[in-house]
C-alpha cells in the first residue's frame, strides 16, 4: 500500500486554474496533490544575443522554489550567490519540453519566458511545472494572436508531464515526497499529443532520483504510465485548451461586434 493509499496508477487530485495573475500575458497555479506551482508567461520584445537576426523565436524557463516550500525553510538561491545544479537541469527540462511543441520561427524574434515558483512541495514539482508551464504558454500565444502579434499557429502540440518511479518493488505513478525520496529510480516523463483525440503520442523521459545508480525505465514503469489513469493529468491539459480557445474566439467576437 502507498503512504497515500492510492493505487499504483492513480494520481494525486490534479487542479489547473489560468488567468489567475493580472499582469502576465499567461499563467496558471497547478496542483498536483500537496504540490503547488504558480507558472507565468511573459512575452520580451529581445532575444540571446547568439539568436540575433536568425528571424525565429525563444522559449526559456527560470524555476525556484520559497524557502518554506518545503518542511524546512531552503536558502534563497539569490542569496547563495548561484543557483544549483538541480535548478539549473530543470530550468532546462521545463524550457527544451515547451520549445519542442513550438515553431519559433512563426514565434518572430520575440521570446517568452517561463516562470515556475514552487509555493508548495510535496514531489513531481518539475512535472507540475511542465505542465502548468504549457497552460501559461497557450494562454500567452492566445493573448499575442488577439493582438495580431503572430499570424499562424504557433504551438504545435500539447505537451503535460507525469512522474514514476520503483517503491518497494513496485512500479508507482506521481510520486509524493515520502515515495520519491525512496524511489530507485524515479523518472519524469514528458507526453506529447499530434492530435487532438491524443491518439498519437510521443515520450520523453529523464531520470529524476538524486545520488542512486542510474538504469533504464523498467516493462513495468513504462506500463503505469501507459495505463488509462495517467491520462487524467493530459485531458486536463487538453480541456483547458479547449477552454482557452473558446474564450479567446468570445473575445473575437466581442471586439468585431458579432
Amino acid at each position: 500500500m502507498r503512504p497515500s493509499r492510492r493505487q499504483p496508477d492513480e494520481l494525486r487530485p490534479v487542479s489547473l486554474e489560468r488567468g489567475v495573475v493580472k499582469f502576465a500575458e499567461g499563467s496558471c497555479f497547478v496542483k498536483f496533490g500537496e504540490t503547488h506551482v504558480l507558472v507565468t508567461a511573459t512575452l520580451e520584445d529581445r532575444l540571446p544575443p547568439w539568436l540575433k537576426g536568425q528571424g525565429r523565436g525563444w522559449i526559456t524557463a527560470e524555476y525556484g522554489m520559497l524557502p518554506r516550500a518545503t518542511l524546512e525553510r531552503t536558502r534563497r538561491e539569490a542569496s547563495a550567490g548561484k543557483q544549483s545544479g538541480r535548478t539549473v537541469e530543470i530550468q532546462r527540462l521545463i524550457g527544451r519540453s515547451l520549445r519542442s511543441v513550438v515553431d519559433l520561427k512563426g514565434l518572430g524574434e520575440r521570446q517568452i519566458t517561463i516562470d515556475c515558483d514552487v509555493i508548495q512541495a510535496d514531489g513531481g514539482t518539475r512535472t507540475a511545472s511542465i505542465t502548468g508551464a504549457w497552460i501559461a504558454l497557450y494562454d500567452c500565444l492566445a493573448w499575442m494572436k488577439t493582438r495580431d502579434m503572430v499570424a499562424m499557429e504557433v504551438l504545435r502540440d500539447h505537451i503535460a508531464a507525469i512522474s514514476c518511479g520503483v517503491c518497494g518493488g513496485t512500479a508507482v505513478l506521481d510520486l509524493d515526497y515520502a515515495e520519491d525520496s525512496q524511489a530507485s529510480p524515479s523518472w519524469s516523463t514528458c507526453r506529447r499529443w499530434q492530435s487532438d483525440d491524443g491518439r498519437r503520442t510521443t515520450e520523453d523521459r529523464r531520470r529524476t532520483t538524486d545520488n542512486r545508480p542510474a538504469a533504464n525505465p523498467s516493462k513495468n514503469l513504462s506500463s503505469v504510465v501507459c495505463r488509462p489513469s495517467s491520462g487524467y493529468c493530459h485531458a486536463q491539459s487538453r480541456q483547458a485548451c479547449r477552454d482557452a480557445r473558446a474564450a479567446c474566439t468570445l473575445r473575437h467576437r466581442r471586439h468585431i461586434g458579432g
